[in-house]
């Protein structure tokens, strides 16, 4: 079992690889780096009417 799990990346290092990869992107400049800075879908999904989780709570309008 130790063997098998051996041979992947988890948890703490897993976790560290996808955040200095999303950095390196914010860095660099990527569209793809843009958007996890804006906070917004980075794989192409449409963002007029759905991407909720990313966008959080609708805001109000104020008048």
């Amino acid at each position: 079992m130790r063997e098998a799990v051996s041979r992947f990346v988890v948890e703490g290092e897993l976790r560290r690889e996808v955040t200095l990869s999303i950095k390196r992107l914010i860095d660099i400049g990527t569209y793809r780096g843009l958007r996890h800075r804006r906070g917004l879908p980075v794989r192409c999904q449409r963002t007029k009417t759905n991407a909720r989780t990313r966008k959080g709570p609708r805001k109000p309008i104020k008048k």
